[in-house]
């Protein structure tokens, strides 16, 4: 049974960091990418950013670009993200889902097979 399981959310201070980590288990990702999403209350499901599990490749959404990095560590089938001068803005549930490599664009949800159950990140201004 594949779990991935964030852990690391909470509140923090505007220009404060965060980091998130997201641990996969239940199979091997060889041939997959694990993306970050977030989900503001009313807002639409936004992509973050994805890395390649094996290449470790990474692409971050434009808009945080420069203050979100994504970063992973293979014996710890853990997959990180390091967020900076967070904003009121970033508030939101973060989630970190799987996908293979070839299933179409990674930038939209619905091409990735695995979810965890989110975390919540509240930055106060």
């Amino acid at each position: 049974q594949v779990q991935l399981v964030e852990s690391g959310g909470g509140l923090v201070q505007a220009g404060g960091s965060l980091k998130l980590s997201c641990t996969a288990s239940g199979r091997t990702f060889s041939g997959y990418v694990m993306g970050w999403f977030r989900q503001a209350p009313g807002k639409e499901r936004e992509f973050v950013g994805r890395i390649g599990w094996s290449s470790g490749l990474t692409y971050h959404s434009g808009s945080m670009k420069g203050r979100f990095t994504i970063s992973r560590d293979n014996d710890k089938n853990t997959v990180y993200l390091q967020m900076n001068s967070l904003k009121p803005e970033d508030t939101a549930v973060y989630t970190c889902a799987a996908a293979r490599i070839d299933s179409g664009s990674l930038y939209q949800a619905r091409n990735y097979d695995y979810w965890g159950q989110g975390t919540q990140v509240t930055v106060s201004s």
